[in-house]
């Protein structure tokens, strides 16, 4: 499997498991199926994948102004339009699609930190103290 292949996938699964998490936790975001909801995960991946670095670039001052907070704004973005556009998954406010993006950014540094994958890296080294003797 290549490794842009490899990538995509690892964040799908860790992207799925925080849409399924940030649907039991907020009331306005909910799935009738779990393939609509695997479908959801798949086009919130590839808007990620493509949408995302555009937006991002494109609302750069506002990211810098708000330390990159905005994301947060990005992300619930692309997540009301997934709802809005994918059969059975819905968000039914941008509220609750910005609450959704808090609970799967948690997720998803939790599980990063966890599997490894990702830019998220948590290292524990044993030992006497650094630059000591």
């Amino acid at each position: 499997m290549p490794p842009t292949l490899k990538v995509f996938i690892q964040a799908w699964i860790i992207n799925t498991l925080g849409v399924l998490v940030a649907a039991h936790l907020v009331d306005g975001i909910h799935y009738t199926t779990r393939t609509g909801l695997v479908i959801a995960t798949l086009v919130l991946g590839l808007l990620n994948a493509f949408v995302k670095p555009v937006l991002m670039l494109l609302s750069l001052p506002l990211l810098l102004l708000t330390l990159g907070f905005f994301t947060i704004i990005i992300n619930a973005l692309l997540l009301y339009f997934v709802g809005q556009h994918v059969k059975d998954f819905h968000v039914d406010t941008f509220g609750s699609a910005v609450w959704g993006a808090l609970i799967m950014g948690v997720i998803t540094v939790v599980l990063n930190a966890v599997t490894g994958s990702g830019q998220t890296r948590v290292s524990v080294r044993r030992g006497g103290r650094p630059g000591g003797s």
